[in-house]
């Protein structure tokens, strides 16, 4: 084999671990998408009026066609992400690779409960609901005063639950990005993967510590 030839085996075989360590693109509109939205949802919820005074009006009919988007967004990223793995970032500790992956599928599957509930209590309080004011929406269920009391609180829970670890996954993301100087945070951005190992920044975390 010549020197040319080895030089390409190389480089084919560093591109392509690359990539496995690397988020695709589809991945990250997937995921910039439903944070932005969700960013949204929570400023229409907290500005607009009291949703218990009476039927959903402009506000509450757009938190609930955003809430349908993100829902279906989220379910086809977790078929996504369930297809198309990504390898965890080899320089992480142990316990850091294992909390990186469980946050990950809470957050999905917070998403999930948080949309539900909130679509269950529009639905058991018995209101007409519209998709951006043109496709109705089907109800999922008719309830009593009790039970949209207590699909109101689970939303509120799963709400808040949300927003915490979104949080702590952000803070994260962030000593990542100015501590550990890993390049972790990049492989949800745009461009291609960083981590130490190529690009020599300073590392705090090695491989096989735990």
């Amino acid at each position: 084999m010549s020197i040319a030839q080895r030089f390409s085996m190389i480089r084919t075989e560093t591109g392509a671990d690359r990539n496995r360590l690397h988020y695709g693109a589809t991945a990250k509109v997937f995921h910039w998408a439903i944070v932005a939205l969700l960013v949204v949802q929570y400023a229409i919820g907290w500005l607009m009026p009291d949703v218990h005074a009476g039927p959903p009006g402009v506000p509450m009919t757009w938190h609930i066609s955003i809430g349908m988007v993100i829902l279906a967004l989220i379910v086809v990223r977790l078929l996504w992400r369930l297809t198309h793995p990504v390898a965890p970032e080899g320089l992480l500790l142990t316990w850091q690779r294992i909390t990186s992956e469980a946050v990950h599928w809470l957050l999905y599957i917070l998403v999930l409960l948080t949309t539900l509930s909130g679509w269950l209590f529009a639905s058991a309080r018995g209101w007409t609901l519209y998709w951006f004011f043109v496709a109705p929406l089907p109800m999922l269920t008719s309830g009593d005063r009790a039970l949209v009391k207590l699909l109101n609180g689970w939303h509120q829970y799963f709400m808040w639950a949300l927003l915490i670890v979104a949080g702590l996954h952000i803070a994260a993301a962030f000593v990542h990005l100015f501590y550990y100087r890993d390049g972790v945070m990049r492989r949800m951005l745009r461009g291609e993967p960083a981590t130490g190992s190529f690009t020599g920044q300073p590392v705090h975390s090695t491989r096989g510590q735990s």
